[in-house]
């Protein structure tokens, strides 16, 4: 069974940054595609970015894109989300997710039932 364990959440101000890191307990974590997804409250979970097991690909939903930063660290079982000039709309729990790329969903796949495995969540809270 794959344990995912977030960290780096908080209360930040508009403007701020904050880095979330993901560790995943597989074993081969290289054979994993990676996700993070946000659940504001009172709405719905949504894909916030994906990278593909390699690392090679990355991707990112349209609100996020040029502020935030998904990347991984296969020697540390790692994936991280680099958040830059937060905004209060930004304020939600955060979820790791994982599925692994051989059950051939494809990449880019944003749709949060195609992920296998997830974290407990974490929250970030922007202030204006």
């Amino acid at each position: 069974q794959v344990q995912l364990v977030e960290s780096g959440g908080g209360l930040v101000q508009a403007g701020d940054s904050l880095r979330l890191s993901c560790v995943n307990s597989a074993r081969s974590f290289g054979w994993y595609d990676m996700g993070w997804f946000r659940q504001a409250p009172g709405k719905e979970r949504n894909f916030v970015a994906a990278v593909s097991s390699s690392g090679s690909s990355t991707y990112y939903a349209d609100s996020v894109k040029g502020r935030i930063t998904i990347s991984r660290d296969n020697a540390k079982n790692t994936v991280y989300l680099q958040m830059n000039n937060l905004k209060p709309e930004d304020t939600a729990v955060y979820y790791c997710a994982a599925r692994a790329a051989a059950r051939g969903y494809g990449f880019p796949n944003a749709a949060a039932d195609t992920y296998d495995y997830w974290g407990q969540g974490i929250q970030v809270t922007v202030s204006s």
